[in-house]
């Protein structure tokens, strides 16, 4: 079994490894108390603190403007309206051809310091020198900070405050829902059309999901992630996207024998026929085994979807903004709705 890191670093790396202003204005109300985002006044002078979701309040004499995040946290406040705000971005944000990685949205890659490409790499030099006001990321499991490593922590967390927002264990919609909090505080205008448009469409996305699970009832979803030695099945009580798909009433599989922190059952590749399933989410990574990289293991040509050519591309780590989100619902629908019974 693997130790608590290895544990986490898995559940979501290896396998797992969401209308208008006024609707979003009053989503956001409703995220948090009355301290959890204070804006800035007018230009950004005069104090700034929000509340995260470790309960922990930072502050600060001014709105920060230098910041550094996890790419896909990046990715989700750009789709918010920051930009020159992010100066440095950690994760894999470059493919080995040096396009950027699909979490990275819309974030200029040539335009930032990257400190680390992959799991575990996190340059602490470059970060000084970026001279950060602020460090945000995920927070899959209670006060583990994803993509900071924890042997060179002591070190980096010193350097500027720290902002985490939950993403597991809620519906996609709270981190949405926080980010865009976060964003507004550090100067974002939520009213902006490209935020609404974003909302829109993403408000549309989960309807069409919820008008294909009805069109196509019964249509059995897995969701799951290959390595070389594993087949792992993501638990949708705990993933954050899975949660809210099935809020939306997809049929999703429930894996039973969990790991450590509940978020997927690993299975061997010989038992990798378990869990019948009509339309098989695969994680989509540079991390993760592609369908063309499977063709090789049996039993997964065998499995009843893959033979009926039911494989969409899932974003196992969501890129969690209405822009960003908005092409998973939409992608999610097309999927069941020209999916066939066959588990």
């Amino acid at each position: 079994m693997p130790d608590a890191l290895s544990a986490r670093r898995l559940s979501r790396r290896g396998l797992l490894a969401a209308g208008g202003a006024a609707t979003l204005a009053t989503l956001l109300a409703a995220c948090g108390t009355d301290d959890a985002a204070k804006p800035a006044a007018g230009n950004g002078n005069g104090p700034w603190s929000f509340t995260d979701d470790r309960g922990t309040k930072v502050a600060a004499a001014a709105r920060p403007t230098r910041v550094v995040a996890f790419t896909g946290v990046a990715a989700a406040l750009i789709d918010f309206g920051l930009d020159k705000q992010l100066v440095g971005v950690f994760g894999e944000t470059k493919r080995a051809d040096g396009t950027a990685e699909p979490q990275a949205g819309d974030l200029n890659v040539e335009g930032v310091e990257i400190l680390g490409n992959v799991w575990g790499e996190f340059s602490l030099e470059k970060y000084a020198a970026l001279r950060p006001e602020l460090l945000v990321t995920h927070m899959y499991d209670p006060d583990a900070l994803w993509y900071v490593p924890d042997e060179s922590k002591a070190k980096i967390l010193p350097l500027a405050p720290s902002v985490a927002i939950t993403t597991a264990r809620v519906p996609m919609t709270k981190p949405i829902e926080r980010y865009a909090a976060l964003a507004e505080s550090l100067g974002a205008d939520l009213s902006a059309k490209k935020v609404t448009d974003g909302k829109a469409r993403f408000d549309a996305a989960a309807e069409a999901v919820r008008q294909a699970v009805k069109a196509n009832p019964g249509i059995k979803v897995m969701a799951c992630s290959g390595s070389p030695d594993l087949f792992y099945v993501s638990n949708p009580k705990v993933s954050t996207d899975l949660m809210y798909f099935a809020e939306l009433g997809v049929d999703i599989v429930v894996p039973t024998k969990l790991e450590a922190g509940d978020y997927f059952e690993a299975l061997s590749w010989e038992s990798a026929g378990k869990f019948p399933a009509d339309l098989i989410l695969l994680d989509n990574r540079s991390t993760a085994l592609q369908a063309k990289d499977l063709t090789a293991k049996p039993t997964w040509q065998q499995l009843p979807a893959v033979r009926a050519n039911q494989v969409s591309p899932w974003d196992a780590v969501p890129r969690f903004s209405y822009a960003g989100s908005a092409p998973l619902l939409e992608n999610l629908a097309t999927a069941i709705r020209n999916a066939k019974k066959v588990s």
